[in-house]
């Protein structure tokens, strides 16, 4: 694909252009995705009739500011796992068929999406999965049990991995599916949380049967192709495009100056700490973005995502202990299952519940820092005594 480096302005042009036709449709998410979609302003790195212009990636930043400032509707926000992890995948490694049918409503969030990638036995070292997809004529039959599924009540599509040959060692012998979330023998239970809510879900499998017209890449490639979707995971986590002072460090801050009796010197050093850690951890973030320019998303990724779940821990502690006794009064425990997915924004005590997880999901801090370790500064990796042995010969 030829990128075309386009520039700013043209962008903007673009953005506004849309806002102003579409203007009717700000408050209807779905029909303006849909036509920010059309006009190839949705991921504008991708090709034209999928969402993009074939442009340069930096010009997203541009339509994004637009689109936001004249109160356009957010899709990450709708469906995350869907924008941020099985569009790029299912442009990098999908056929022509795949793209034309998801691309575009994963976008408008008209279809959200979900991972099944986790596993009781299997979550900071995925290649050990168990679920297993065994082949029947032109369908796969599935059984197995998926953990930690953000929105999976909500889905109507899965990205799965699964273990198609158990002769192979265990990076070596998996496969990557789309699965349908409505099929026969696809059960999800709610998996309550600190804050009260059902983000997170399991989910088990029993045999399910999903076309071969679902599988993404070649069988026994999935370990490749999951690639993909954990390295744009971690971008979508931790390089989220955000202003200066965004985030948790905008909500921290201005709860700060809306609270001038809470002050102290002590909580003030935290406080400016906790802002150069996120403008740092910002500006960062825009270096990969702009380095995302020259292919896919590198172990620099995991960086982004170790920095972001520190920080918000930080500044969401902070935020608490800015309220003094107030921060101790939760609004409700009430179980729900939402429908929308937020690492912060409802309030403080929320925010500093919900925080305690981004530390493990999208990987852990202590496997991105192996990561960061032996991809970015070359230090020796890990001894792994199973790594060229047969799965089905690993211990267990």
């Amino acid at each position: 694909m030829t990128v075309d480096h386009t520039s700013p302005s043209r962008a903007v042009v673009e953005a506004t252009g849309l806002v102003e036709r579409h203007v009717a449709d700000l408050d209807d998410p779905v029909a303006f995705l849909g036509a920010q979609f059309d006009a190839g302003l949705a991921w504008v790195h991708f090709p034209e009739g999928h969402g993009g212009r074939g442009w340069s990636r930096s010009a997203q930043a541009e339509v994004n500011r637009v689109l936001s400032e004249a109160g356009a509707p957010d899709g990450y926000a709708r469906n995350p796992i869907g924008h941020g992890m099985a569009a790029a995948t299912i442009m990098a490694w999908g056929d022509e068929a795949q793209r034309d049918r998801y691309l575009r409503p994963l976008w408008t969030g008209e279809e959200i999406w979900c991972q099944l990638f986790s596993e009781p036995g299997a979550g900071s070292d995925l290649a050990t999965v168990r679920t297993r997809a065994v082949r029947d004529g032109d369908e796969w039959v599935i059984n197995g049990h998926k953990i930690w599924t953000s929105m999976a009540h909500h889905a109507r599509w899965a990205i799965l991995l699964a273990r198609t040959d158990p002769e192979q060692p265990k990076h070596r012998g998996l496969t990557y599916f789309i699965c349908d979330m409505r099929a026969a023998g696809v059960e999800v239970q709610p998996l309550r949380q600190i804050t009260g809510e059902a983000e997170f879900n399991e989910v088990f499998l029993t045999d399910v049967r999903l076309p071969d017209t679902l599988r993404v890449g070649a069988v026994g490639d999935g370990w490749r192709v999951a690639q993909t979707t954990l390295g744009n995971e971690r971008v979508a986590i931790g390089a989220r495009p955000e202003p200066r002072e965004g985030g948790m460090a905008g909500l921290t801050a201005e709860l700060w100056r809306g609270r001038p009796d809470r002050r102290s010197h002590g909580l003030h050093r935290r406080l400016l700490h906790g802002w150069v850690s996120a403008e740092a951890a910002r500006l960062a973030g825009e270096r990969l973005r702009q380095l995302m320019e020259m292919g896919a998303p590198g172990p620099e990724g995991s960086a982004s995502k170790l920095a972001f779940a520190r920080v918000n821990q930080e500044l969401s502690s902070l935020a608490v202990e800015i309220l003094g006794e107030d921060g101790l009064r939760f609004r409700d425990y009430t179980m729900t299952r939402p429908t929308h997915f937020a690492f912060f924004g409802k309030d403080p005590t929320w925010d500093y519940l919900r925080s305690r997880a981004n530390s493990i999901e999208g990987g852990t801090s202590e496997v991105l820092k192996n990561i960061i370790g032996e991809r970015i500064l070359g230090l020796p990796r890990e001894p792994a005594g199973d790594r060229n042995i047969p799965w089905k010969d690993i211990p267990r």
